[in-house]
C-alpha cells in the first residue's frame, strides 16, 4: 500500500456531508436529544444512538452554533468523514463552542481530529494510515484492550504518557493503539467531552466498543442531575 500525499490538505468532508438537516427518531421511549454534525457520517452511528433512546438531529457540516442548540441538545456529536482535518476550521469552531458552553461532546475519527484542534493539539498525516477491522486498541481509562474497526489517514499529536491543561482544562489521551502508539482517543477531565479514532459503530467484527455510546448517555445523565 502506497501513502497518499495528495490527501494532505484536502477539503472534504462538506462534499460528502448531507445538505439538509433531517431526524433519526428514538426507538422506543425517548431519552435525549442529540445534534450529531454530518462530516461523513455513517448510517450506523445514529441507529447505536436510537437504539439508546435518543433522537439525532443530524445536522450540515456547515451548521452554526445557533442552528445546533436550535434542537435544544442533550449533547453534541460530531461523526467521522473524509481529508486533512487541518482544513477543518468551520468544525472546530463549532466545537469551540460546543466546549465554551460544557455541552455533553463525543466525537468519532474525524471527530476526534476536530476535538483534538479544538484543545490546541495539532494533527498530521500517517504514512500508511490505519485500515481494516481487527486494530487493538486499549482504552487507558479501563486497561481493556478493544478489537476495533479504523479508515483514517491523519492522527492526533498528544503526548501520550502527561495530562495536558488547555483553555478547556485538562485533557488526556484515553486510547492507545497498541500496534504503533497512535492516539486513538482524548477525553476531558473537568468537562463532559470525549471522542475515540476508530469506529465503534462498525460491526464487522466484534462488538468491543459499542460501549462507548453507553459512555456518552451517562455524560447526559450526568449533565441532567
Amino acid at each position: 500500500m502506497q501513502a497518499q500525499p495528495h490527501m494532505k490538505g484536502a477539503s472534504l468532508y462538506e462534499e460528502v456531508a448531507t445538505k439538509e438537516a433531517y431526524v433519526v427518531p428514538a426507538i422506543g421511549e425517548k431519552r435525549f436529544t442529540v445534534a450529531a454534525i454530518d462530516l461523513g457520517i455513517k448510517g450506523m452511528t445514529p441507529h447505536r444512538m436510537a437504539e439508546r433512546g435518543i433522537e439525532v438531529h443530524v445536522l450540515p457540516a456547515t451548521a452554526t452554533a445557533d442552528e445546533v442548540y436550535a434542537v435544544n441538545p442533550d449533547g453534541v456529536f460530531f461523526s467521522n468523514g473524509p481529508g486533512d482535518p487541518a482544513t477543518a476550521d468551520g468544525p472546530v469552531a463549532l466545537m469551540t463552542a460546543v466546549l465554551e458552553r460544557r455541552t455533553p461532546l463525543f466525537g468519532i475519527c474525524f471527530g476526534n481530529q476536530i476535538l483534538g484542534r479544538a484543545l490546541g493539539f495539532g494533527t498530521y498525516k500517517l504514512k500508511y494510515g490505519h485500515r481494516g477491522i481487527n486494530q487493538p486498541v486499549q482504552d487507558r481509562t479501563t486497561g481493556k484492550v478493544e478489537v476495533t474497526a479504523h479508515n483514517h489517514g491523519f492522527a492526533v499529536d498528544a503526548p501520550l504518557d502527561k495530562v495536558s491543561e488547555t483553555k478547556f482544562g485538562r485533557a488526556e489521551v484515553s486510547h492507545v493503539c497498541l500496534n504503533d502508539n497512535v492516539v486513538e482517543g482524548l477525553q476531558l477531565l473537568d468537562q463532559p467531552a470525549f471522542s475515540v479514532q476508530y469506529h465503534p459503530e462498525a460491526a464487522a467484527g466484534p462488538h468491543d466498543a459499542a460501549y462507548l455510546f453507553d459512555r456518552f448517555v451517562s455524560l447526559m445523565e450526568g449533565q441532567r442531575a
